[in-house]
């Protein structure tokens, strides 16, 4: 039996870092933009966590959006509320990796079942992906807004097992976000890590990835065997 490929989204199929151009146009310093675009990837990731931990969930646009707000406060770049609604649709129309459209086709042309797994509502990752030229090779939409909590939360990874049918042995999670791939393994999965940057060290939590590899053409070459 082919298992299972669950692909995280933000980071992995998605290029986050794809807002620095415009925020170097927006920006009145415009050589800020990738510490800008880091921190305020970082600050929507926090936020995910610690809705989490109080139980008050808001949707994923939500913890992006005063992620926005707290970068440019924290940075004091004096985006105006336009700057921020534009640097929002933008956060809509992220590009994709240039490997994944390569990997998916040859997943999808191999039999796999390719599904993206995200914090992203249906909605917001089903047009990301329509937009990003992506969606032909995915074969199903797993949002953690059916059970209103966020990755790493043991429940999300048991919704995406239950939303596919499939057992944890058979069900890979694919992320670049080492958080994601820990979460995955703990709930029983199996998990790839793609370590998109050189220097990206792994958390050393006694949990290691079933596989590391460098981009999604190089997981596609080892998971087809």
């Amino acid at each position: 039996m082919q298992p299972v490929l669950a692909f995280d989204v933000y980071g992995t199929l998605i290029d986050t870092q794809g807002v620095t151009e415009e925020l170097e146009r927006r920006l009145a310093d415009g050589s800020r933009a990738q510490e800008f675009a880091r921190r305020w990837r970082e600050k929507q990731l926090e936020y995910s966590f610690r809705f989490g931990l109080m139980g008050a969930y808001v949707a994923f646009a939500e913890c992006t959006r005063r992620a926005l707000i707290f970068t440019d406060r924290a940075l004091q770049t004096g985006l105006s509320d336009n700057d921020c609604d534009h640097l929002m649709t933008l956060y809509g129309e992220l590009p994709a990796f240039d490997d994944v459209r390569p990997a998916l086709a040859g997943l999808k042309e191999a039999g796999f079942r390719c599904v993206a797994f995200s914090n992203g509502t249906e909605e917001a990752v089903a047009g990301l992906l329509g937009r990003a030229g992506v969606s032909a090779y995915i074969d199903d939409w797993v949002s953690v807004d059916a059970i209103k909590r966020f990755k790493p939360d043991p429940a999300v990874y048991a919704y995406l097992r239950s939303r596919l049918d499939v057992r944890p042995e058979h069900t890979w999670l694919v992320s670049s976000n080492a958080f994601d791939v820990i979460g995955a393994k703990h709930a029983g999965l199996k998990s790839a890590w793609v370590r998109r940057r050189s220097d990206a060290p792994f958390d050393p939590w006694g949990i290691e990835p079933d596989m590391t590899v460098t981009d999604l053409e190089s997981f596609s070459t080892r998971i087809m065997g």
